[in-house]
């Protein structure tokens, strides 16, 4: 267990991140152990025929049986519009030192594929990482990433109505806040105390944690990656439909609309899922935000709908 000391400026200071070469490196999880990712499972059928294009030896090499991750590719998130382009540029300056300290802690050893000259086997990793991104990631990515931005949106809703305490409480069951302490239950049950220090406290929502994991490093800066909500819809490709009496009032499109705002999501989320054109969902969306159906939050650059007590109470 690693316990984060946290002053109070501390939990004022922390932030929400999203960062896809970290959800990359935890996503070799399902590649290597499918089993464990059930949600997951219609990801991994997608990406079966280009699983023989991958460096596996390469991949593999950077994870073990315990699901441990190598941290060099778990960055903490620079800033929740992260770009994969600049995390993989900036895992090109890696210095040796670092590469095969952060793999003896995942192996107790180098692996062989990372044995030879530095530079060369940097390189290749960079190519196995790009090439598993192009195939297996940046074609759902969409899809990925409104689930971990709805997650976050939500939280934020939460930390404004209840506070910072209750939103670290619910991040997981095995993560517990006692007002000082951010107490992360990981296999290990010695106590790892790691003072934040002003460092802050980076929350990183991922689709491949199913409790929460922590940099190994505890000399990195503080990190929580851990389980975002709404996996279990992230693949369906429509809502239920709503009953009549509500379909009648607003229309089936509206209608299925409503259902579907539960969470935040964006105009280009919801025309992705239900199969309509962006800007007819844009159409729709204005109608029930001026109705009072609707509310909606930025992020980042993506404005996020989401229903209001007054579509709540409509919604079935």
């Amino acid at each position: 267990m690693i316990r984060y000391e946290l002053e109070a400026a501390d939990i004022s200071a922390i932030r929400f991140g999203i960062s896809p070469l970290s959800e990359l490196g935890l996503g070799l999880r399902a590649l290597s152990q499918p089993e464990g990712y059930p949600l997951q499972a219609p990801w991994l059928r997608q990406i079966a025929d280009v699983r023989p294009l991958l460096d596996l030896d390469v991949l593999l090499a950077l994870i073990n049986d315990r699901k441990w991750t190598a941290d060099f590719v778990n960055p903490r998130p620079a800033s929740p519009l992260t770009s994969f382009d600049d995390e993989l540029a900036e895992l090109g300056r890696i210095s040796r030192s670092r590469l095969h300290t952060d793999l003896e802690r995942v192996h107790g050893e180098v692996p062989a594929v990372f044995r030879g000259r530095h530079d060369l086997g940097v390189a290749r990793l960079q190519r196995a990482l790009a090439t598993t991104w192009d195939l297996c990631f940046a074609p759902h990515w969409a899809r990925m990433s409104a689930v971990l931005r709805a997650d976050i949106a939500y939280r934020g809703r939460i930390a404004a109505q209840a506070g910072m305490g209750t939103v670290l409480n619910g991040l997981s069951d095995a993560a517990r806040y006692d007002g000082r302490h951010l107490d992360v239950r990981l296999w290990n049950p010695e106590i790892r105390r790691r003072p934040v220090l002003g460092e802050g406290l980076t929350l990183v929502p991922s689709i491949f944690t199913v409790r929460v994991s922590t940099p190994i490093d505890d000399d990195l800066p503080p990190t929580v990656m851990y389980p975002a909500r709404g996996q279990g819809a992230m693949w369906s490709t429509s809502a239920q439909p709503a009953p009549d009496a509500v379909v009648d009032l607003l229309g089936r499109t509206r209608a299925t609309l409503l259902v579907a705002l539960g969470e935040p999501a964006s105009s280009t989320d919801l025309a992705l899922q239900l199969g309509v054109s962006t800007s007819a969902i844009n159409q729709h969306l204005r109608v029930m935000e001026r109705a009072g159906l609707l509310n909606r939050t930025r992020y980042g650059r993506a404005v996020l709908y989401y229903r209001s007590a007054a579509g709540d109470a409509l919604n079935p």
